[in-house]
């Protein structure tokens, strides 16, 4: 425990810290488990997933209970991972997520979840970047009757919007006055992102950044999210696009996001710990 506790004391984010629900995935915990981890590890917030969130309210779990665990835990919930096909080149396909969108926002709409990932979900390779524009509008439309925000995600993997420079320009084509965007360094990477464009960003249209790093092998055209590594420990420009959030003005939330099979033998909340001290490390400025 001394490496984390060192880091803590040695070096601070001039960003809120938030725990992705996805990093503690190997351990199995329910919504409710996930929240009192990220709190007792230290994270000022975190991002659920809605699988997890349906779970628990399938199984008969008061949200608005679960709204109150977070409030008084002093966790908030900073974003939800959502898989919905809003920009598939299926109409049908569409249909069918505007159904999902509602059942989903009102689960977040109930547990006061501000916003959830909008990624290029679906059969996207045929669909243009106007076109992407004018439905994430709708999408936000919808949304915005439930008090919820999309946040634009670019996948690096993505047969369309899988670049900073696409998202960008899907965000101007929306006709949206402000559209806030998802930056995972994963995705840049993999997407091979010109991290120059970082610079044409505002902290006000910025939403959320993941934080996570990765190795030099398995290679940029076959590693896998399995692959990502702990802040500070792999090849990405951490302290630049920490740098690069600092100067355009944003200061919201920094969230782990890893998908790891194993993390050596420490608990999920050593795991928690860990991460908060290694992003510490990784992006301090």
């Amino acid at each position: 425990m001394a490496e984390w506790t060192q880091w803590k004391e040695s070096a601070e984010l001039p960003f809120r810290a938030s725990l992705n629900a996805s990093t503690l995935f190997p351990y199995r915990l329910g919504i409710e488990e996930q929240i009192r981890t990220a709190a007792e590890a230290g994270y000022e917030g975190i991002e659920i997933w809605m699988k997890d969130l349906e779970a628990y309210a399938a199984e008969g779990g008061s949200v608005s209970a679960l709204r109150r665990l977070a409030s008084d835990l002093g966790i908030e919930i900073a974003n939800a991972i959502s898989f919905i096909p809003w920009a598939d080149a299926d109409e049908g396909v569409r249909a069918r997520g505007r159904e999902q969108a509602d059942r989903e926002l009102s689960l977040l709409a109930e547990l006061g979840c501000p916003a959830f990932a909008a990624p290029p979900f679906g059969d996207v390779a045929e669909v243009s970047l106007e076109q992407m524009g004018r439905r994430f509008a709708d999408l936000a439309a919808q949304s915005g009757r439930y008090g919820v925000a999309p946040i634009l995600e670019f996948w690096g993997r993505a047969k369309k919007l899988s670049r900073l420079g696409e998202a960008i320009e899907v965000a101007r084509l929306s006709g949206l006055a402000n559209v806030p965007l998802l930056l995972d360094p994963f995705h840049l990477y993999t997407g091979g992102s010109d991290l120059g464009d970082l610079a044409r960003l505002r902290g006000e249209d910025i939403g959320i950044v993941h934080a996570n790093d990765y190795p030099a092998n398995p290679p940029r055209e076959t590693i896998a999210d399995a692959d990502r590594l702990f802040p500070g420990d792999g090849i990405a420009p951490s302290a630049e696009l920490a740098k690069a959030l600092k100067a355009c003005g944003y200061r919201g939330f920094l969230s782990l996001e890893l998908f790891m099979d194993d993390y050596g033998g420490r608990s999920a909340l050593e795991t928690a710990r860990y991460g908060l001290a290694k992003m510490r490390s990784a992006y301090a400025v």
